[in-house]
């Protein structure tokens, strides 16, 4: 295979930092070029640049931000449809990893390689493609508040602490959610702790690994939970059964939410945003996907 058809970028500042020239050595013996950012935006050039170049196998090396910003300079490109993407997880999360089953650098790495090809939907919010979740509420503020130091000195804990200092003042969202759900159609108003939406993420029933290949999003709205004390844990640990009191959950294709007093901050795969309304929408077999062992093509039917 000529080198250039295969590339990875590599975030060198991704969770400890301390990953790049292993990885480096571990794809280039496998006939990857490799490619390092060097500051906010550059994965997302550097994802276009893949797509123009007309690379047909792309790593990302880095967390699930830079998954996401390499996403959407594929999108700009007009080449999600043309390439085979696979993660290697070296950030703090790396939920998507997780979710299809890659637990490792080096079990990245070798999924980059030769792991199965699985074609997957990615969730459209606005123009903008998400492969993990879109969540809006008490979990994206308390990103919004989690320091780097913070991340990168306790990882996934930061949000559960930072979560339940959140939790005390956090006021809730007053919004309305129009769904197209699997029964027809779907309509939610009030106020909200959040409202989680998940792609490759389930956060109801059994929670972990979404379905990515059933063209629906996985919604839950939480209108409240026991305690405010507890909110970070519940959402980040435990599991939003079907009966769970004040939860709502829809199955839905495409949904649009509107804030009754001003934006809405929304986190799309740790990337932040405000809107006053938007519109997420699933778009069916949108990318070709390298999955682990451990990956789940129907993880509804257990």
């Amino acid at each position: 295979m000529q080198i250039g058809s295969r590339r990875c970028i590599i975030n060198p500042v991704s969770g400890s930092g301390d990953h790049a020239e292993y990885v480096k050595r571990l794809l280039r013996a496998r006939g990857f070029d490799t490619v390092e950012t060097r500051g906010p935006g550059d994965a997302r050039r550097l994802g276009q640049q893949a797509g123009e170049d007309g690379v047909s196998e792309l790593a990302v090396c880095g967390g699930d931000g830079t998954i996401n910003e390499v996403l959407r300079g594929l999108n700009d490109a007009g080449h999600l449809g043309s390439v085979t993407l696979s993660a290697v997880p070296a950030g703090t999360a790396n939920i998507l990893a997780q979710n299809v089953g890659i637990e490792t650098i080096q079990q990245g790495v070798e999924i980059a390689d030769t792991g199965e090809r699985r074609t997957v939907d990615l969730g459209m919010a606005g123009d903008e493609p998400f492969a993990v979740s879109c969540i809006a509420g008490l979990p994206a503020e308390a990103s919004v508040a989690a320091s780097s130091d913070l991340k990168r000195r306790f990882g996934t804990l930061a949000f559960l602490v930072t979560g339940a200092q959140e939790a005390m003042a956090f006021d809730g969202l007053d919004i309305r959610v129009d769904a197209t759900a699997d029964h027809g159609e779907q309509s939610w108003d009030g106020e909200a702790l959040c409202l989680l939406v998940g792609n490759a993420r389930q956060f109801v029933g059994e929670g972990g690994q979404g379905d990515m290949e059933d063209g629906l999003f996985d919604v839950a709205v939480v209108e409240q939970m026991p305690t405010r004390s507890m909110v970070a844990e519940a959402i980040g640990h435990r599991l939003l059964g079907q009966d769970t009191p004040g939860v709502t959950h829809i199955s839905a294709s495409e949904l649009t939410v509107a804030g009754h007093e001003g934006p809405i901050t929304f986190s799309r795969d740790g990337e932040l945003s405000e809107h006053s309304e938007l519109t997420l929408s699933v778009r069916p077999d949108a990318l070709e996907l390298r999955v682990g062992p451990g990956y789940d093509p129907s993880p509804s039917a257990r």
